[in-house]
């Protein structure tokens, strides 16, 4: 029976990362994946691959308006089954990258479904339904998050799919619902209505992308009617039926009324659900909460000494980038470092629909409800020349400042490059920078990190360019 310092169950992009830094650290380190390829959901069905539909999206959105730049393209049009390839070839490029990163580091990689028997030890059922036991001093648990079926919706995945399923389409639908304006939901949306989808999109809340300051959502929105984009906000699905190859939904509007509408595809876009069953749990002292999560502490360990939980699994921000966090984290724990938890109001984080949205740190409601005193600025990329250069002036950049002490707490953008351009607020909110920090921070001309500066203006009341 092989034994290991560590066992990562999983390898998305926490469990291949904390993987990795184990291997570099000197543990004789292991990684269990019962898909066939490496990378967990985001580089096989989440962040990459919709990430490069969005790309091709955009870039056709560009191509259309090439006249604007005085060129002329002839006989533009959508080869779905190029942009599918594309896909396809972006994913196995990443998913071959992690498979060269545990030979390359010598993790020892585990096909098949890990289930913990309690006492270090974890029992392994390939494909084929062979088991085979090994032992650890420490787990990781990095298992992750699917898509969630509602019981009032008839999921067929043909017609009515999720966002798994709707990677593989093999055909642009002429209308489409999608049910639920967060990051999967907008991203979607925007993909197909660049490809001249009649999109319709419901929303619970009162607004797109309800995790973002208020000011962002107002400007998504104001962007996707501009775009053709069809937005029922503090609407709810009712009923979704499938008749041939439509899909009529029925929702309520905000009043109690009722609105039908008929689609080619109905796209459950509205939520996950941690991959906490059939791990073997109930053979240790893990404690599964309510809604399906894990407990963890801030150092990333569960009730099981030797156990640690990472990830969608756990109670925090269910992003790519925080689970990678998570892990390193927890890897150093098992190193006995002096760990510090993981400031959660730093996470960046990144929508890509068209124009991208990214924020970092307390939205203005957020910061009043604990208690600040704010100043805001805000700067429209509409008076940035790079974004009237690259025809992109969309959108605007927003600062959430302590009135007090002038500490940035929060950056808010929606525009071009918004997701890159979100870095500098991130290493802004690591450092405690002020406003004035920002404003003294010399930003290169032209670009659209300009905006940044101005808005920091903004906040002083002394724009510059506006």
């Amino acid at each position: 029976m092989s034994n290991y310092d560590v066992v990562v169950i999983g390898s998305g992009p926490g469990g291949y990362v904390a993987a990795i830094h184990a291997a570099q650290s000197g543990l004789k380190t292991a990684i269990i994946e019962k898909r066939p390829t490496l990378g967990g959901t985001c580089l096989n069905v989440g962040c990459i691959p919709t990430k490069a539909l969005l790309e091709s999206a955009h870039l056709y959105d560009k191509m259309k308006g090439a006249k604007k730049f005085g060129l002329k393209v002839a006989g533009l049009e959508v080869d779905w089954n190029g942009v599918q390839k594309y896909r396809k070839k972006v994913v196995r490029q990443n998913t071959n990258g992690v498979a060269y990163l545990m030979r390359k580091n010598s993790i020892t990689v585990y096909s098949g479904h890990g289930r913990l028997l309690g006492g270090g030890q974890i029992s392994i059922t390939d494909a084929e339904g062979k088991v085979e036991n090994i032992t650890t001093k420490n787990t990781i648990l990095a298992t992750g998050s699917v898509c969630r079926d509602l019981s009032f919706i008839p999921m067929d995945h043909e017609r009515i799919v999720n966002s798994d399923d709707i990677l593989e389409l093999p055909f642009v639908p002429k209308r489409m619902v999608v049910m639920g304006a967060g990051a999967v939901g907008t991203e979607f949306a925007s993909v197909y209505n660049s490809f001249g989808t009649e999109v319709t999109i419901i929303e619970l809340m009162d607004r797109l992308l309800p995790i973002e300051d208020e000011d962002i959502s107002k400007e998504i929105e104001r962007v996707f009617k501009k775009r053709k984009i069809n937005c029922l906000t503090s609407h709810r699905i009712k009923s979704v039926t499938r008749s041939g190859d439509e899909v009529n939904v029925t929702v309520t509007d905000p009043d109690g009324g009722e609105v039908s509408m008929t689609c080619d595809v109905f796209l459950m876009a509205a939520g996950r659900a941690p991959v906490s069953y059939d791990l073997g749990l109930e053979n240790t002292k893990v404690v599964v909460n309510e809604r399906g999560t894990v407990r963890a502490d801030e150092r990333m360990r569960t009730d099981e000494p030797g156990v640690y939980a990472i990830g969608d699994l756990i109670d925090t921000p269910w992003l790519a980038h925080v689970a990678s966090h998570e892990g390193i984290l927890a890897v150093d724990h098992i190193l006995g470092k002096d760990v510090h938890p993981i400031n959660y109001d730093r996470t960046p984080n990144c929508t890509y629909c068209d124009p991208e949205v990214a924020s970092i740190g307390l939205t203005e409601a957020k910061a009043k409800e604990r208690g600040y005193e704010v100043n805001t600025g805000i700067f429209p990329f509409s008076a940035n020349p790079k974004a009237r250069i690259m025809q992109e002036s969309e959108g605007l950049i927003k600062i959430v400042a302590d009135a007090k002490y002038d500490e940035v707490l929060g950056i808010h953008i929606i525009g071009p490059k918004a997701t890159e351009l979100i870095l500098e607020g991130g290493m802004a909110l690591a450092l405690e920078s002020t406003v004035q920090d920002i404003v003294h921070t010399m930003h290169a001309h032209p670009t659209l990190g300009e905006a940044l500066g101005e808005a920091a203006h903004a906040v002083l009341g002394e724009p510059l360019h506006i």
